[in-house]
């Protein structure tokens, strides 16, 4: 009796530091796993956005007008559209730089002659210090053609708070351009007719040369990670999942007699 309660005692005190190793190989493991899927993420989105510059560079250097519903399969594309100007207030993405700016990119409704209504980014506007969003001056009345690029809206990012506020004028400041956001902001005029469809995943980056709107560029990553800094990301993290290996080991060895 006394041998077999020295045997389950030591065997006890075995157990519980095999246990708890395990315990600490399984943590660090679902760590490393979390560390290289952030990596494979960060690199994915590299990968996705020198896809889309290139697109872009190739769009840009033909300027090639498409018609609208295949310039919306093939985006980024160029696109020459006819039409008019919404009487619609303006719709403005907040949090916006410029350098060192920080300001508002401006967006005002258009409808083509076909019955297409899209928002058209005519430019970007500095913020006083105070914060206090301008008011935008009524555009032009009469037939308009608009040539630029056909993208997808700007990234959402992280979706904390409200996707957009009104403002005094009657328009919206957004912190993201989600569909959501730019259909809502879109249904203050009356529908023209069975004819009529909203886009509200693609919109036109004007031309910087047509003499319209405020600042712009056609650089569809001014505020958002360019692909270098992505994979720099990437980097960080799969250094993170290779240290912690190293260092997972390193303990393990070092604790045997």
């Amino acid at each position: 009796m006394v041998l077999q309660r020295i045997i389950r005692a030591a065997a006890g005190r075995e157990v519980k530091p095999v246990l708890r190793r395990s315990l600490l190989w399984l943590l660090a493991l679902a760590l490393m796993a979390l560390f290289v899927r952030a990596g494979l993420w960060q690199s994915g989105r590299a990968l996705e956005k020198d896809a889309l510059l290139a697109a872009s560079a190739s769009v840009l250097a033909e300027r090639r007008p498409l018609p609208l519903d295949e310039a919306q399969a093939a985006m980024p594309a160029w696109v020459s559209i006819d039409g008019r100007f919404e009487p619609l207030p303006a719709l403005r993405l907040d949090n916006q730089r410029r350098g060192a700016r920080v300001g508002v990119q401006v967006f005002r409704a258009f409808r083509s002659v076909d019955g297409v209504r899209l928002w058209v980014d005519i430019g970007w506007r500095p913020l006083p210090a105070d914060r206090r969003v301008p008011e935008e001056a009524p555009m032009p009345d009469g037939p308009f053609r608009l040539q630029g690029l056909l993208v997808p809206p700007p990234a959402a990012g992280l979706a904390i708070g409200p996707a957009s506020s009104p403002l005094a004028d009657g328009g919206a400041l957004a912190l993201r351009a989600e569909p959501t956001v730019l259909r809502a902001a879109m249904t203050g005029t009356a529908a023209a007719g069975g004819r009529e469809r909203v886009l509200d995943d693609a919109v036109l980056r004007l031309d910087p040369a047509m003499p319209l709107g405020h600042e712009r560029d056609l650089d569809l990553l001014a505020n958002t990670l360019s692909p270098d800094k992505h994979r720099g990301y990437a980097l960080q993290w799969f250094g993170f999942a290779v240290g912690l290996l190293l260092l997972s080991l390193f303990l393990q060895f070092r604790r045997r007699p």
